[in-house]
């Protein structure tokens, strides 16, 4: 089983910028997206080409939006906002089916229509697959000065990414113990938008106080992850290594001096992340290649 997630920036500029080619070349079994970036109806046609779409676009015109390419339509479908598209390969329609949400935990109502999160159980294999887009955030007020690449907010984006992780952690321990109740293996993807250690972001030292690489971030990716509940499955087969990152900014040449962040992310329920067999990130051979600011970061599992 190959599982790619892929923060695409876009899927019709990515579509521009080759993503369809990838698609077909790397023949994924399953896709997980962040920020596609689209209504239903401007979804360039045939862009996911034979695969089943799940997507949650939300309703922020432009922005965000999550979606789970599969090879067969997913046995269930859940979203915060429950409402979800669902299309067979070659569909068209924007007619969004209802998809109860479930118990929601306490802090997240105010993210549940932004196209954050969407999980589908796969029909083929006892899995649950998850694709999430974690809010970027902010700096907290006391390291926010004037003239910085954003306006001081007093550190709101900060206190609201912050309220998010507090309760997407509760969430994500729910959903995970409901896949392990019905029999099922967990797996969320996504753009987490936190580095965890020094090895996922080149430059460490000169980020102590950047976004997504403060301590309580990376103290929060710690607590979700353990040898018992979810596995970081690139740092798992890779142990070692520093990165591979996956994402780089648009500016500044730093996608050829290769400075970037690793902050998309596999996270399996143990049995699953064991059965990795190979791990990477697919960085293009050039700044002109490159689909989206961020590369897919793919895995190949083997089947129990």
């Amino acid at each position: 089983m190959r599982v790619a997630t892929f923060n695409v920036n876009g899927i019709r500029a990515a579509q521009r910028r080759g993503f369809e080619p990838w698609l077909a070349e790397r023949d994924p079994d399953v896709v997980a997206l962040q920020e596609v970036r689209c209504s239903p109806d401007k979804l360039p046609p045939g862009v996911f080409g034979e695969y089943h779409l799940t997507y949650e676009p939300g309703h922020i015109a432009g922005r965000n939006g999550v979606a789970v390419l599969t090879r067969e339509r997913p046995a269930a479908v859940r979203t915060w906002d429950g409402e979800v598209l669902v299309r067979a390969p070659g569909e068209e329609h924007t007619h969004r089916e209802p998809s109860p949400p479930g118990t929601m935990a306490r802090g997240l109502a105010p993210f549940a229509s932004e196209g954050r999160y969407v999980e589908v159980d796969l029909s083929d294999r006892a899995v649950t697959v998850a694709s999430l887009y974690l809010p970027k955030g902010g700096l907290p007020a006391h390291l926010q000065k004037p003239g910085g690449r954003e306006a001081p907010d007093g550190g709101a984006k900060y206190e609201r990414k912050m309220g998010f992780l507090a309760s997407f952690a509760r969430q994500l321990d729910r959903s995970r113990k409901a896949a392990r109740a019905a029999g099922r293996d967990f797996l969320l993807l996504g753009d987490l938008n936190v580095a965890h250690t020094r090895q996922d972001l080149t430059n460490w030292r000169g980020s102590a106080k950047s976004e997504g690489f403060l301590p309580e971030e990376r103290e929060w990716f710690s607590s979700i992850v353990s040898p018992r509940t979810l596995i970081d499955v690139v740092r798992h087969v890779h142990p070692d290594a520093d990165g591979p990152m996956s994402w780089w900014s648009w500016m500044g040449g730093a996608f050829d001096r290769d400075t970037g962040w690793r902050i998309d992310y596999h996270l399996a329920t143990p049995a699953l992340a064991k059965r990795a067999v190979a791990a990477g990130t697919d960085r293009p051979a050039s700044a002109a290649e490159r689909v989206s600011d961020h590369a897919a970061v793919v895995v190949d599992y083997v089947d129990a």
